[in-house]
């Protein structure tokens, strides 16, 4: 099997955009911290060996491969709070973080590969949305790349203030070490109440 190559961006081109940027958010099932998103312009001459899919790589590899990135491409990194997520919805959240790391390239990309079936409704760029773009597209790889390392970072960070969750481990993901201290800890203003695990604790301490 094939991994991603750049035939998504030298149909952009051939429709006569230069700046094309790679879009992926990571962070959708967590049920603590933000949901984080990348975007990213390739040099098409100085493109890392190895560009996959995140969830391909091991985490010695990724870091690797992100510090390449950051050496040689346009990076843009944002995302969408806790409280946007609770407010707005995962997907809306996601998108919203895709539209704030687009918006962060200086400047504007002319074209957007975006993961996923749907282009974020705020974007006024042209933009295309690539089922499964991670493994089809090497901008789309990159960003997955950029976005996974830079979300894992964060909840690292928030692991150190909030001992006993296992962030450190599972990036907020729902395991069983996770949804046990959910339980014997209680609920961080890390964690998304909307989601049903954490909602079902909060609606229990209040009964």
């Amino acid at each position: 099997m094939t991994g991603p190559d750049f035939s998504h961006e030298h149909a952009a081109r051939a429709l006569g955009h230069a700046r094309i940027a790679g879009v992926d958010e990571v962070g959708r099932g967590p049920l603590a911290g933000p949901v984080t998103a990348a975007a990213v312009i390739l040099d098409p001459a100085r493109v890392p060996e190895g560009l996959d899919d995140s969830k391909k790589l091991g985490a010695g590899r990724r870091a690797a491969l992100c510090a390449a990135l950051m050496a040689c491409a346009e990076v843009s990194v944002a995302h969408a709070t806790v409280a946007e997520i609770d407010s707005l919805n995962i997907l809306r959240a996601a998108h919203l973080a895709m539209e704030r790391a687009i918006a962060g390239l200086d400047p504007a990309p002319e074209m957007v590969l975006i993961d996923g079936n749907m282009v974020p409704r705020g974007l006024t760029l042209p933009a295309r949305a690539i089922i499964r773009g991670d493994a089809a597209s090497l901008s789309i790889a990159a960003a997955s790349i950029v976005a996974k390392e830079a979300r894992d970072r964060l909840m690292r960070d928030l692991a150190q203030q909030f001992p006993g969750y296992g962030w450190e481990r599972n990036a907020g993901y729902p395991s069983k070490a996770h949804r046990d201290a959910l339980l014997n800890l209680g609920v961080t203003p890390h964690h998304r109440r909307s989601f049903r695990p954490v909602h079902n604790i909060l609606y229990q301490e209040n009964n």
